[in-house]
């Protein structure tokens, strides 16, 4: 699914000397690389404001809380994500509400969010919806445009989990700079990625930013003074100095994943076996022509999925289902009180996606090999 040792070879004599320098200013928790590096990454996402963290996770936590979300407060988002979204939610003290996805593009459905917003007035719940919670999923931003006119209907806090999206945009603006705030993570999978956890928080407002700080350091505005329970959720330098570096290559990085998704898209279609209106098939991802796709993951709806992915396996050849279970279905989730058939197209995405081998070095040549094992599968 991935080789990091290419990317590294491109840029390792850079890492190292970045590196390097953080060991020789002996600054290796927030300081001056962790500063300049929330500068880069808030002048890449179009705000003034970025607040480097310790992960992707406390990134989504510290945008809710920091927006003053907690108990008494229900925030929707989609059960088709990675766990963190819904979890950071809990720890945030909240409600998570759930709203089924668009089927073409796997993100949360704004009709659905609207419904979901119906019913819980209906409800006579005392609980009050503060925020939404979209997730730019595999790299591709929601329909900002339906999130914006739920927001203006409904006086409600839009919260980024752009997570796999750094890069990303909607109708030219980048992803972290349309919600109110926003989450990023820096895993070592992600487009832009650090050498061990990372995260970032993104906003325009500067008493969100002023909050996520003080939080993301126990609570600390000054010294042993804790205004709140915060969290120690700080930034390594070390991983701020590797991050500025990746930062400079992300643009032309981003790029080469759309080219290696459109030759899929051509590759696969000249197999013969994608879906269209006569016979059902594969289908390929689809592109939103308002959104800059960053093809964090490229997913194929496959029909026998299972079988295809061990199919694969067996011939070494990567690939990976994000997620196999929507997290209304997650065990730890049961309290949440939904059920199977509760989001029928999350549930159908579960047992069809799956993600081929993507990263900006990945030669043609192996992805004539991924796609003629694809084809030889299901011939």
């Amino acid at each position: 699914m991935l080789d990091f040792s290419r990317q590294y070879a491109g840029i390792r004599e850079e890492v190292l000397t970045a590196i390097e320098q953080v060991c020789d200013s002996q600054r290796f928790v927030l300081g001056p690389a962790v500063e300049s590096f929330e500068a880069a990454a808030a002048q890449a996402c179009g705000t003034p404001y970025g607040i480097g963290c310790a992960s992707g996770t406390d990134a989504l936590w510290l945008a809710l809380v920091a927006a003053g979300i907690g108990p008494g407060d229900a925030v929707i988002t989609t059960p088709f994500s990675f766990f963190a979204t819904v979890s950071a939610i809990l720890r945030a003290g909240a409600q998570p509400l759930l709203a089924d996805i668009a089927p073409a593009t796997y993100n949360l459905s704004a009709a659905a969010v609207e419904q979901v917003i119906r019913d819980h007035a209906a409800s006579g719940s005392t609980t009050k919806i503060k925020a939404i919670l979209p997730v730019h999923l595999y790299g591709q931003c929601v329909n900002w445009d339906a999130f914006r006119e739920l927001q203006r209907r409904h006086n409600l806090l839009l919260i980024e989990d752009a997570a796999q999206a750094f890069g990303a945009a909607w109708s030219g603006t980048p992803a972290g700079a349309l919600g109110d705030l926003a989450a990023f993570s820096f895993y070592p999978t992600k487009n832009l990625s650090a050498f061990g956890d990372a995260g970032l928080v993104t906003t325009t407002c500067p008493e969100f930013t002023e909050r996520a700080r003080m939080l993301r350091a126990h609570g600390m505005r000054r010294r042993y003074y804790h205004d709140e329970i915060g969290w120690n959720s700080r930034l390594d330098s070390i991983q701020a100095a590797v991050l500025e570096v990746k930062l400079r290559y992300l643009p032309r990085w981003n790029e080469q994943r759309r080219e290696i998704a459109r030759r899929y898209d051509e590759l696969l279609t000249a197999t013969g076996l994608t879906s269209d209106s006569s016979a059902p098939g594969i289908v390929l991802p689809i592109t939103d022509p308002r959104a800059t796709h960053v093809f964090h993951q490229y997913v194929i709806r496959a029909p026998r999925r299972d079988e295809l992915r061990q199919y694969l396996t067996e011939r070494s050849i990567g690939s990976e289902i994000y997620y196999p279970v929507p997290l209304h279905l997650q065990t730890s989730l049961a309290s949440l009180g939904y059920n199977k058939g509760d989001f029928p197209l999350s549930e159908q995405a579960a047992e069809e996606v799956l993600a081929l081998p993507i990263f900006p070095e990945l030669r043609e040549d192996e992805q004539q090999t991924v796609v003629e094992a694809i084809r030889s599968f299901y011939a």
